[in-house]
């Protein structure tokens, strides 16, 4: 008979993770309490929600929403699990990846989760490589607006190439006429 403080706890992370579309599986141990605090100080600037978890509590939690890792070791060790829409799983790997905490070596993603999917270590470390949105809008907009600046730029020269070649002929004719 399961405990009932472990069913609390699987139904609170059950409510929790319900609407997760993104998560970040990291081992978070050997850090001290002033090195936890800014990661999570860190993540929750993003809107990134963060809980340490049980390995058999989670598993069940995610296997409830058909999340399965191909490996095991994602659950192994100690497990913090760092969450929220599919931007903050971004934001969430984005703080994992920082220099100085990939420096101290202490924090090591293990796998994720993005829209349904399952993801091993290296594809939910590469989301630190994904532009944020404000990023990819700027882009998409350049992207966008390349070709039409390039065809007004052709447009508004064609007259002014004419206007230039009848200046020219102007000035031409009026030099012919002082000689």
């Amino acid at each position: 008979m399961p405990n009932i403080v472990n069913q609390m706890v699987v139904r609170e992370l059950q409510d929790e993770f319900k609407e997760a579309e993104g998560m970040v599986l990291v081992n978070f141990g050997g850090l001290t309490v002033e090195e936890t605090s800014a990661i999570r100080g860190k993540l929750a600037e993003k809107n990134v929600r963060f809980k340490m978890v049980r390995n058999s509590l989670a598993k069940r939690v995610l296997a409830d929403r058909d999340v399965t890792f191909p490996e095991d070791s994602a659950l192994k060790g100690n497990t913090g699990i760092a969450y929220g829409d599919a931007e903050a799983a971004i934001d969430a790997a984005k703080v994992f990846a920082d220099k100085e905490i990939k420096k101290q070596g202490k924090v090591v993603v293990k796998g994720g989760m993005l829209e349904g999917n399952a993801l091993d270590a290296a594809s939910a470390s590469a989301l630190a490589d994904l532009p944020d949105r404000d990023t990819l809008h700027a882009q998409l907009l350049g992207v966008i607006s390349g070709p039409a600046r390039g065809l007004a730029t052709v447009i508004n020269a064609v007259p002014g190439s004419v206007a230039r070649v009848i200046q020219a002929h102007a000035d031409d004719a009026g030099d012919g006429d002082e000689g």
